[in-house]
């Protein structure tokens, strides 16, 4: 494709048109069909048209600018793994280490971490081989050398001799594990950590928000039984297909967790920590919480919820924020 250039594609969720710009960068635009939620519909890459039209395959049209913004656009996915490693990491503690990024999907979190942490390896696993295909064709796009990719033989089990690692990363993983996989590969990566190591992990919905802003976009759907949950989802949200099963749902990120329920998971005969930030001016999770929203707006009602998250944490131990960013760290 030449400057100016424009291409269109028609898909069964909407209608794409991809348009080389400045630079040949290529702007991609989204329109929907009817009824067809999509969560980003322009976005602006570098990627090869290759590596675009395996996307849109794999992804479809609905997530094809949100699969590729969560490694272009540095305040998606990289703002989020930046702020909650620094809150628990000095950056040159993580140098020259094994980092598993467990559950890498198309590997948009680990090429961010490979920007890092250039000096330290990341190896990438997951269980969807077709979504590895995005990864390796990503990782081809780069050419970074510190970046692997490996497909696990099934949902409880790690691909054979990966070795051990300093750091585990589980970046919008957790959610996504049905609850028999949650009691199965908790143990198995912890069992892969080095002692003095760290289990992160982010971006996974608090099992008792309120809202349950992940899946659904709904109030008060998490404290109901599956059954009540499951017709209020149908009921209520746009963003779901009425014809899901709970179980699809469930793998969805529907159910979140928590802290304890995570905690609980792993061996009780061995050593572990639940750190809380050390970046200056941080005190807690919900101090970690409160530094990431935006300060323009609605700042009295922010620093209010703040005091209040805080209040219940003293009452009742319970760190209610939106999204979990926990470090596990493992016994020496």
């Amino acid at each position: 494709m030449g400057m100016n250039k424009t291409r269109t594609i028609e898909t069964e969720k909407g209608h794409v048109l991809i348009t080389t710009v400045r630079s040949g960068k290529k702007r991609i635009t989204v329109s929907p069909k009817k009824n067809v939620f999509i969560p980003i519909k322009v976005c602006e890459t570098d990627y090869p048209i290759a590596l675009i039209e395996l996307i849109l395959q794999i992804k479809g049209a609905d997530y094809l600018c949100d699969e590729i913004c969560r490694d272009v656009d540095p305040n998606y996915v990289m703002a989020d793994l930046e702020n909650d490693l620094k809150a628990y990491f000095i950056p040159q503690e993580l140098d020259n280490k094994r980092i598993l990024d467990f559950g890498c999907g198309s590997g948009a979190s680990s090429m961010i971490l490979s920007r890092m942490f250039p000096l330290s390896e990341v190896v990438g696993v997951d269980l969807d081989e077709t979504y590895l295909q995005i990864a390796r064709m990503r990782l081809e796009h780069y050419g970074y050398d510190n970046v692997s990719f490996f497909s696990s033989p099934s949902g409880n089990e790690l691909p054979a001799n990966i070795g051990e690692f300093d750091l585990l990363i589980m970046s919008a993983v957790y959610e996504h594990l049905l609850p028999e996989e949650r009691r199965a590969v908790i143990p198995l990566v912890w069992s892969k950590l080095t002692p003095g190591g760290g289990l992160f992990l982010n971006m996974t919905p608090h099992r008792w928000f309120p809202i349950e802003h992940h899946t659904t976009g709904l109030p008060l759907l998490n404290y109901m039984p599956q059954r009540l949950a499951f017709s209020f989802a149908k009921a209520f949200s746009g963003r779901i297909n009425k014809s899901e099963p709970w179980e699809m749902l469930l793998r969805r990120g529907i159910r979140g967790g928590t802290e304890y329920e995570i905690l609980s998971l792993l061996p009780k005969a061995e050593g572990k920590s639940l750190m809380e930030p050390v970046r200056d001016g941080l005190n807690d999770r919900i101090d970690l919480w409160f530094s990431r929203l935006n300060k323009e707006r609605y700042l009295g009602i922010k620093k209010a919820m703040k005091k209040g998250l805080k209040v219940l944490r003293a009452l009742t131990g319970v760190t209610l924020v939106p999204n979990l960013s926990l470090v596990i760290k493992k016994g020496n």
